[in-house]
């Protein structure tokens, strides 16, 4: 089951894995109108559908859904609540803010008491002006079952910071607690064409036995790519990378190998492959059937015939001056962030090998965010925007979720 499931990044990724979705819930109207377009239907019933059948979307605020039909039913809980809250492009609000679903993700984790859950939000939740909070979330996944009442959430965490350090013995008290891991990530470092900055959590019902021990030992996702190894690719104009993208002028290739820092240029010997960067991206993947995606037309700003996908279309406007530096195309691009006021234009403007800069397009941001393009995304261009900024990365997702399958299916066999 997803809550919060915006553009629906975590829950394709999640699907990816293995996962049946029986359930998601989404807020926001043109995020629910992504959702429906691309296969989901509206919730009816308190049913859950059959193998063969579409997941239903339960439209609307969460605080209105009661999911205590799904009780003893559902493998996992997959969520990110709203990060606006603890993100560098929120108001920074925390705990205080409206927007703060944490408490929402716990009534649900105590209804419907899963096997495992994935939480994802953005790295600020651990800034130290937000740890306290953190360590609050923590305490609660763990022991979602002791409910806070009307006392202040600092009382509560400390009350389950107590309970916490009590190791129960009976198999049933166990079902009611949870091992939770906490992993800072970028998400490059595991192929996703974006420096990604977040925190995913997971956690697994304490009767099944994965400790943080083993879920990090046994289960939890390797990193695959590394900044040392694109950097050792990009100063070899021999490389896999340059054959690759065979068609980037020579001077445009000089000047990237001239930009590169002298520290990190030594050979990277590891078995670990280069980050993927925004030409990656734009280029495409034969193994993921991803066309290149055509520059010609692009500066009319409009649909063009010989665009093969929805979404590639060009955008007036982009800018470039002091704090608001576009994207290099041999790099992985920035951070997409949805923002309080709409998208902020620097991560979303890329200088081009002819010196020149645009924003980039809807489909070249999907693109970043690994999202496939057969995925439709509803609503006019900002919020499109909005609801990729919001995302989980589709690839970020998938490998996490197939690691928390994998641990299950250790578990339970």
């Amino acid at each position: 089951m997803e809550l919060f499931a915006g553009g629906g990044g975590l829950a394709m990724g999640v699907h990816a894995a293995g996962f049946r979705l029986v359930l998601l819930n989404e807020y926001a109207r043109r995020a629910c109108e992504t959702l429906l377009t691309n296969g989901a239907v509206p919730r009816m019933t308190e049913i859950i559908p059959e193998p063969d059948e579409p997941p239903p979307l339960a439209e609307g605020p969460i605080q209105n859904l009661n999911f205590g039909y799904l009780s003893g039913k559902v493998e996992l809980l997959a969520g990110g609540p709203p990060c606006q809250p603890f993100s560098l492009g929120g108001e920074h609000r925390g705990s205080e803010d409206e927007r703060n679903m944490f408490p929402e993700f716990f009534k649900a984790l105590r209804q419907i008491q899963p096997k495992a859950f994935i939480c994802e939000n953005v790295r600020g939740l651990l800034r130290p002006s937000f740890r306290p909070y953190f360590d609050y979330i923590l305490n609660e996944l763990s022991l979602p079952f002791v409910e806070r009442g009307n006392v202040d959430w600092r009382e509560h965490s400390a009350t389950l910071s107590k309970e916490r350090r009590v190791v129960p013995a009976a198999p049933e008290q166990q079902k009611m607690r949870y091992n939770v891991i906490a992993t800072p990530v970028n998400a490059a470092d595991y192929g996703v064409p974006q420096i990604r900055q977040r925190v995913i959590i997971v956690g697994f019902r304490a009767d099944l036995g994965i400790g943080e021990d083993l879920w990090r030992t046994k289960f939890a996702p390797r990193k695959t790519h590394t900044e040392k190894a694109l950097f050792s690719q990009l100063r070899d104009p021999a490389s896999e990378y340059w054959t690759r993208h065979a068609d980037v002028p020579e001077d445009v290739k000089k000047q990237v190998i001239n930009a590169l820092p002298s520290a990190n240029l030594e050979e990277d010997n590891s078995e670990m492959r280069p980050w993927r960067t925004l030409r990656d991206a734009i280029m495409g993947d034969a193994e993921r059937s991803e066309p290149p995606l055509p520059e010609t037309g692009l500066v009319d700003y409009g649909e063009h015939p010989g665009t093969p996908v929805r979404g590639h279309i060009g955008w007036p406007g982009a800018r470039i001056y002091d704090g608001h530096t576009p994207n290099a195309l041999d790099r992985p691009a920035k951070t997409v962030k949805a923002g309080v006021h709409g998208v902020p234009g620097g991560e979303s403007v890329m200088l081009l090998d002819d010196g020149t800069h645009r924003y980039m397009t809807v489909r070249e941001t999907a693109r970043v965010m690994t999202f496939p393009d057969c995925w439709t995304i509803s609503g006019p261009r900002g919020e499109q925007m909005r609801q990729l900024g919001n995302a989980v990365p589709v690839l970020l997702a998938k490998k996490f979720a197939e690691a928390v399958a994998e641990a299950l299916r250790y578990a339970t066999h």
